[in-house]
């Protein structure tokens, strides 16, 4: 192909708009540069020739067309907000030309497509992985034992009794996965009864309830707000948990406390060390969808490859959870047409008018996204980031919409409320029953998440190539053109399923995870 330096060009010797930019839709103002443009480079379309008047960054927009001032800019043949001024064919587009609009679409519930597996007895191999069957009939992909803290005060003595078991503590049990603290700093000073009390023992319930989870330690200080109690009360834990309490103030203080709580798991571990993965349909997976450090590829590569290997998932009748409330904010009306009735519908639509009111309440808006990072690779509004983001969610119906932390008992593409903050997002999806999770990112993130396995996603080649020991997948061959969308979709589906059989992702290997349980600290603090 022609270099990408020097200046203008001759008539006849433009490089074509396919070999530096992506246009996602026929009728897009805007193309995504998938390498630095330089001023003066002569780019043909099927209009035309347009010439660059200044550099345009890789993973930012061009304009392919004038659009005047006050005009809507479309990009995945949706509008991502208005001109602020008039934009030429070459321009670059983005904060100083593009400013946000409107979100608000009418809601559209149409009619849902078929996208649930055939009924039992329907010809076809039922494709399986080798998982941990619990009691309760829920399949885990991790045999580890949690160490929870109830409250702030005993985090660092959970902390200290899960640090005896450190790998060279668990030669002897190659069968567990690890024993992992979930600490917190919550679980005192919230208004009782309140929705952020509700909400932090809806999370911490739905940890130690996790199919991934086969024994649970509970360490509470004494006097706290939410006692161990309040955790383990009435919960449907499977019949198979082995299950411990202590406290700290009954047991003798942190010292008596570590020795002692370490000695409760020391109990656990032949049990769990005699499990053993069996044969288990693929359906009984729980796959959390997140994206995080987006840039203007993830739109493009990683996002879409997901909603791929999310569809393929649920046509095998297992399940998907998307969430980040915030970044659905102007894609919305993509998925209330999806949901499978209106009541689904409208109970997405509850929770961002719920939103709405939370980000003012706060002095905010939801419009306040993207984040410096995002505008730095690519993305100027959150209509745009959001068009990218229920990217993730393929094209299956949506079955279902729930609240933070609430276990997920339907099928299918599923909902759930959570911030647009990865950590307490991804918190509230592993809460809900997620057994593995996919996190995209075109900046680089580091996130783990424990117990549950977190396969982390890169938009580009370059950023994969850079963070190499961070980063599990490279979907950037999309737009190097070295690999399909349908093919990247295939990967990132086998990828889930290697990892949920027990292939370790990158994070576990740095044993990352512990602190990103990040409860959603919702309310008053007294």
């Amino acid at each position: 192909m022609a270099e990408l330096s020097g200046t203008w060009r001759p008539a006849g010797t433009a490089v074509p708009l396919a070999e530096c930019a992506v246009l996602l839709g026929p009728a897009d103002d805007v193309a995504v540069a998938t390498r630095d443009l330089p001023a003066g480079l002569s780019i043909g379309t099927d209009a035309g020739e347009i010439v660059l008047p200044g550099g345009v960054p890789r993973g930012h927009k061009v304009a392919l067309r004038p659009v005047p001032a006050g005009s809507a800019v479309l990009k995945y043949g949706q509008s991502i907000g208005l001109a602020t001024m008039d934009i030429a064919a070459g321009d670059q587009v983005h904060g100083h030309n593009l400013a946000m609009a409107g979100a608000g679409r009418p809601a559209e519930f149409g009619a849902p497509r078929r996208s649930r597996p055939e009924p039992p007895g329907s010809p076809g191999p039922v494709r399986t992985f080798p998982g941990y069957r619990r009691a309760d009939g829920r399949v885990g992909t991790r045999n580890c034992i949690g160490v929870l803290a109830s409250v702030n005060c005993s985090a660092s003595t959970a902390r200290l009794i899960a640090d005896q078991f450190r790998v060279d503590a668990l030669r002897a049990f190659p069968n567990v996965d690890g024993v992992v603290p979930l600490t917190h700093t919550g679980g005192c000073g919230l208004v009782s009864g309140s929705v952020g009390a509700q909400t932090l023992l809806r999370t911490l319930r739905g940890y130690a309830r996790h199919p991934n989870l086969g024994g649970l330690l509970v360490v509470g200080l004494g006097c706290e707000m939410l006692p161990v109690q309040s955790v383990l009360e009435d919960l449907d834990l499977p019949a198979d948990t082995l299950v411990e309490v202590l406290t700290i103030q009954h047991t003798g203080g942190v010292r008596a406390s570590v020795r002692a709580g370490a000695e409760r798991v020391r109990r656990m571990l032949p049990e769990l060390e005699a499990r053993r993965r069996q044969p288990v349909p693929v359906a009984d997976l729980v796959l959390g969808l997140n994206c995080g450090g987006s840039d203007g590829y993830s739109g493009i590569t990683a996002n879409p490859a997901l909603g791929i290997a999310s569809d393929l998932l649920v046509e095998a009748g297992g399940t998907s959870i998307l969430g980040e409330t915030p970044e659905v904010f102007g894609a919305e009306h993509l998925l209330t047409r999806r949901a499978v009735d209106a009541t689904v519908g409208r109970r997405l639509l509850d929770r961002l008018d719920w939103w709405r009111e939370y980000a003012l309440a706060g002095g905010g808006s939801l419009d306040n996204n993207p984040s410096p990072g995002n505008k730095a690779g690519g993305l100027t509004t959150i209509l745009e980031k959001s068009l990218g983001a229920v990217a993730k969610a393929g094209r299956a119906d949506l079955t279902a919409v729930y609240e933070y932390a609430e276990p997920v008992t339907e099928r299918g593409l599923v909902f759930m409320d959570t911030p647009g903050y990865d950590p307490v997002s991804v918190t509230g999806i592993v809460a809900g029953g997620a057994t593995v999770v996919c996190f995209t990112t075109g900046r680089g993130s580091v996130l783990g998440c424990r117990p549950t396995p977190c396969l982390k996603l890169a938009t580009s080649t370059e950023l994969y190539h850079r963070m190499s020991e961070d980063l599990d997948l490279n979907c950037g061959g999309i737009v190097d053109g070295t690999a399909s969308l349908a093919q990247t979709g295939r990967e990132i589906f086998e990828r889930i399923i290697a990892v949920a059989s027990g292939e370790r992702t990158v994070s576990e290997d740095l044993d990352l995870g512990q602190d990103e349980f990040v409860p959603w600290p919702i309310g008053t603090v007294t």
